[in-house]
């Protein structure tokens, strides 16, 4: 087994760290567990049951059977979600936009609101994974074919009632998992909050269920409108599987 190793993305109040090829490995204490492999992670407990891929859960002091790929968050509950600003690579979201519009100017949607309180963390590389897309994706006709994926992973912030604007448009497929607080993940018709059809609500260890997206003609990804939502102050970390493979 490899020894957890901690990773950039980790702030107050948050120790991040990447386990890959798990093999028997101790869970201490209250800790979100999350996926990122392209398998089931095996918790050793009866019944055994399983960690799916894109998925999280919250263990408290037990043990891995096997696991391809893991980000363990081991997170102080006592800890104010503003908090994590102050730690090192954090910068307001916007801001690391500079002068660029969002999106540009031939794509579709509104741009990025530049008053939107978004912060951003520093992004970490979470290893590869091979994928089928279409499998992954839980779409009828998988291809079979294998795919490497690069991971990468980082924490967002938002304050209460922030919408973190709505968006159609990623070249890569992507989950949250909720950190601190409660916050939501949206689906919308258009790029309207009115437009709303799906409202999933998202507590500490919880991943959303499934990527939004689906696989294109062209082998690209097609999301539906988008957004988070946070309800309370929020962490949430990303999981984002960036394509290797040339096209």
């Amino acid at each position: 087994m490899n020894a957890p190793v901690p990773l950039a993305c980790s702030a107050p109040g948050i120790a991040a760290l990447r386990v890959e090829n798990a093999k028997d490995l101790p869970v201490r204490g209250r800790t979100i567990v999350v996926n990122t492999g392209a398998r089931p992670a095996v918790v050793d407990e009866s019944p055994v049951k399983s960690i799916p891929p894109f998925s999280s859960t919250i263990l408290v002091d037990t043990r891995i059977r096997l696991a391809d790929s893991l980000i363990l968050l081991r997170v102080d509950e006592t800890a104010a979600a503003a908090d994590v600003v102050s730690g090192p690579g954090w910068n307001l979201y916007a801001s690391l936009l500079g002068d660029a519009p969002a999106p540009e100017p031939d794509a579709p949607g509104p741009a990025f609101p530049r008053d939107t309180p978004l912060w951003r963390g520093p992004q970490d590389d979470a290893g590869t994974v091979l994928l089928d897309p279409a499998a992954a994706l839980g779409e009828p006709d998988p291809t079979g074919r294998q795919e490497e994926f690069e991971v990468r992973v980082n924490l967002w912030f938002a304050p209460a009632g922030t919408d973190c604007a709505i968006h159609n448009l990623h070249d890569f497929i992507e989950v949250h998992t909720q950190v601190l607080g409660i916050g939501r993940m949206q689906k919308f018709r258009t790029p309207d909050h009115g437009s709303l059809y799906e409202d999933l609500l998202m507590a500490p260890g919880y991943t959303t269920p499934q990527p939004f997206c689906a696989t294109g003609p062209d082998g690209t990804f097609t999301y539906p409108w988008h957004q988070y939502r946070a309800d309370t102050d929020c962490v949430w970390l990303a999981v984002e599987y960036h394509r290797r493979t040339n096209r």
